[in-house]
C-alpha cells in the first residue's frame, strides 16, 4: 500500500549547526532540527498530526498551510525602520585626540584646524531636524569630543530648544574617553540629559595597552568617571547608566573572562562584546593587532558561555550584542541596529557631519573620506537638504549594495531575516562595496555571532535567560 504523501515544505533556508539543522523562512520563523527532522521536513514526508508537523505548523513552514499575512507580518516587523528616515545623526566635533589607541578608526589630527565650528555645528543640527524620523539621536564624536566644548555645549542647547517646536523623540549623547572629564562638565551633560559613552576594553591592563595615553594610563580615569555618573543616575539624575563599548583586538583573545567580570566589578550590567574592524587606521595594522574570524567566533562564543553561567547563577548580567540579535530572533522587530538591516543602516538610518560640514554615509564612510576617497559623501551640512542627501549618488549605492536580495550567497543563508552586510567595510577589505560575501570576513564574523546566539536558544535554560534580557525583567 502506498504511504499518504506528506507536506511540502514552503520556502525555508538551512544551516547545519553542531546541535542540528537550523531552519528559517523569510518571515523569521525558525526552527532547529535534528538530522532526521530536518531530512523528512525537506523531502516533504512530515505527516500530518506527527510532533514534527505540530511544532513546525505554527512558524509557517508548510505550503500547503501557508499563513501569508503572518509571514507579512513578520517581514515588516524585521524591517520597520527601513522607512522612517536616518535616526542616528553623528557630529564630528574635532579630529583632536588625546589618546593614541592602536585601533584608532577616527583618523584623530594632533593639530589646530579639526574642529568644527559653531556655524557648522548649528547647520549639522538643523538638517539632523529635517530628518522625517519621529525620534532622532544626536551623538557627538571626535577625536576626543570634550576637547571641543564650547561648541559641543551650544549644540547640546541649541538642539534642546530648537525640539521644543520640533516636539522630536529626542536623545543627545557624547563619546568620549573620560581623560577630560570634570565636575562642571558632567554636571552640565547630568542636567540636560545627555548620555555618556565611554570605552571600556578590559582590566587596566588590557584597557591601557589598547588605549594609551602619554603620560599615563586611560582606564583609572575612565572607572572613576564611570563610578561617579554611575553614583548621579543613582541619585536621580536625568542620565541612565552610562555605557561602554569593548573592542576586541588580539590581546583581547583569551581573556573573555577577565574583560566580562571587569564590567561586572564596575556594575555596567552587561557588555557589549564587538569585533575590530579592519577600516581606517586599524586596516594598516591589522597584522599587529587583527586575528582570523574564527579566532573572534571563538573568542565570543566562550565569553558567551560564561555570561550564561553567570546569569545561571542568578546575576543578571546582559550581552547586548546578543540580545540585539535575540530581538529579531524571537521577536521579530527591528531593534534599530544598523549594522544589520537589509539595505544597511548607511544614509538610510544614519548619517555622519564631519568637522568640515561634509556628510557622510556612516561614521565608517567618513573614515574612507579621511584618506581622500569621498565614494561615501552625501554632500555638505551647508548647501543640501536632507532630500539631497537621501538622494545622492552614495545614498543609492549603499542602498543597492546592501541589499541582501541582491546578494546571491546572502540570499541563500539561514540568517538572512536577521542580518546585514557593511558597504564600506567591503570596499575596505575587497575593494568593492559589494564585495565577495562568502569569502569576507565580514560574513564569517556575524556567522560565527549567530551560530553562538542560535546554540544558546536552542537550550531551554538559556533561552530564559535570553528572553529575560529583551524583556528587561529578571528570569
Amino acid at each position: 500500500m502506498k504511504k499518504a504523501a506528506g507536506l511540502q515544505p514552503a520556502f525555508f533556508r538551512f544551516e547545519r549547526l553542531p546541535g542540528g539543522v537550523l531552519v528559517t523562512n523569510d518571515g523569521g520563523r525558525w526552527a532547529l532540527l535534528k538530522a532526521k527532522e530536518f531530512a523528512a521536513f525537506a523531502d516533504g514526508e512530515v505527516r500530518e498530526g506527527s510532533a514534527l508537523y505540530r511544532r513546525l505548523l505554527p512558524l509557517n513552514f508548510f505550503r500547503e498551510r501557508l499563513d501569508l499575512p503572518a509571514e507579512e507580518a513578520g517581514i515588516k516587523g524585521l524591517s520597520s525602520g527601513l522607512f522612517s528616515g536616518p535616526s542616528l545623526h553623528i557630529l564630528v566635533l574635532t579630529l583632536r585626540c588625546n589618546l593614541a589607541c592602536v585601533y584608532c578608526r577616527a583618523s584623530c589630527g594632533t593639530g589646530a584646524g579639526t574642529d568644527m565650528d559653531w556655524p557648522t555645528a548649528r547647520r549639522s543640527v538643523d538638517l539632523a531636524f529635517s530628518s522625517p524620523a519621529a525620534g532622532i539621536t544626536i551623538e557627538f564624536q571626535g577625536g576626543e569630543a570634550l576637547l571641543n566644548w564650547p561648541v559641543l555645549k551650544r549644540s547640546v542647547d541649541y538642539a534642546l530648544s530648537k525640539n521644543k517646536r520640533a516636539g522630536k523623540d529626542l536623545a543627545l549623547t557624547v563619546v568620549t574617553n573620560l581623560v577630560l572629564m570634570d565636575s562642571e562638565k558632567l554636571d552640565f551633560l547630568v542636567a540636560r540629559g545627555v548620555s555618556v559613552c565611554t570605552s571600556l576594553d578590559g582590566p587596566a591592563d588590557l584597557h591601557d595597552a589598547n588605549r594609551r595615553r602619554l603620560g599615563g594610563g586611560s582606564h583609572a580615569l575612565a572607572e572613576k568617571w564611570l563610578k561617579e555618573i554611575k553614583r548621579r543616575a543613582r541619585g536621580g539624575g536625568k542620565d541612565s547608566l552610562p555605557s561602554a563599548l569593548m573592542t576586541t583586538t588580539r590581546l583581547s583573545l583569551g581573556r573573555e573572562k577577565e574583560i566580562v567580570d571587569e564590567y561586572r566589578r564596575l556594575g555596567l550590567g552587561g557588555v557589549f562584546l564587538r569585533p575590530l574592524s579592519p577600516i581606517g587606521y586599524a586596516g594598516s595594522v591589522w597584522k599587529d593587532i587583527g586575528y582570523p574570524p574564527s579566532a573572534f567566533a571563538a573568542f565570543y562564543d566562550r565569553a558567551l558561555g560564561h555570561i550564561m553561567k553567570i546569569n545561571l547563577s542568578g546575576e543578571r548580567f546582559v550581552e547586548r550584542n546578543a540580545a540585539l540579535l535575540a530581538r529579531k530572533i524571537l521577536s521579530r522587530e527591528d531593534p534599530n541596529y544598523l549594522d544589520l538591516r537589509s539595505p544597511c543602516g548607511a544614509a538610510a538610518g544614519q548619517l555622519a557631519y564631519n568637522w568640515d560640514g561634509q556628510v557622510y554615509t556612516c561614521d565608517e564612510g567618513r573614515m574612507v573620506g579621511a584618506r581622500g576617497d569621498l565614494l561615501f559623501r552625501t554632500g555638505s551640512c551647508r548647501d543640501s537638504s536632507a532630500a539631497d542627501q537621501a538622494a545622492s549618488p552614495a545614498s543609492r549605492l549603499c542602498a543597492m549594495s546592501s541589499c541582501l536580495e541582491s546578494q546571491h550567497h546572502c540570499f541563500r543563508c539561514a540568517y538572512k531575516p536577521y542580518c546585514g552586510v557593511c558597504p564600506v567595510h567591503n570596499y575596505e577589505t575587497q575593494g568593492s562595496p559589494w564585495g565577495n560575501i562568502a569569502a569576507g570576513s565580514w560574513c564569517a564574523v556575524q556567522k560565527g555571532i549567530f551560530a553562538a546566539v542560535f546554540r544558546r536558544l536552542s537550550s531551554p535554560r538559556e533561552r530564559r535567560v535570553i528572553e529575560s534580557w529583551i524583556k528587561g525583567s529578571a528570569r
